[in-house]
């Protein structure tokens, strides 16, 4: 049986391998981020995402959508699944 985590105050709940992908997916998206030197207003500009949606999904508060991890890998140059390869990603 999966183990299942509490993830915010909507009663959502996500089993734990699930809560760690998308972690370090967020934590992911913040490192290219700064790699680029990008403030996150700038980032959001380039994403079409506002400020606020940025630093909530860089703090992985947010889940980013299909559609956002989309905006977010554009704005980068690069494709979903290679935002999405979290091999060498630590927490």
């Amino acid at each position: 049986m999966l183990e299942k985590v509490f993830v915010n105050s909507h009663n959502c709940y996500m089993d734990k391998s699930a809560l760690e992908i998308n972690n370090k997916i967020c934590l992911k998206i913040k490192i290219e981020r700064t790699k680029r030197g990008w403030s996150q207003e700038q980032f959001g500009e380039y994403a079409d995402l506002s400020k606020n949606s940025v630093g909530a999904i860089e703090r992985a508060k947010s889940s980013p959508t299909t559609l956002t991890l989309a905006k977010i890998a554009n704005a980068f140059g690069m494709s979903v699944s290679e935002l999405t390869d979290i091999s060498k990603v630590d927490l």
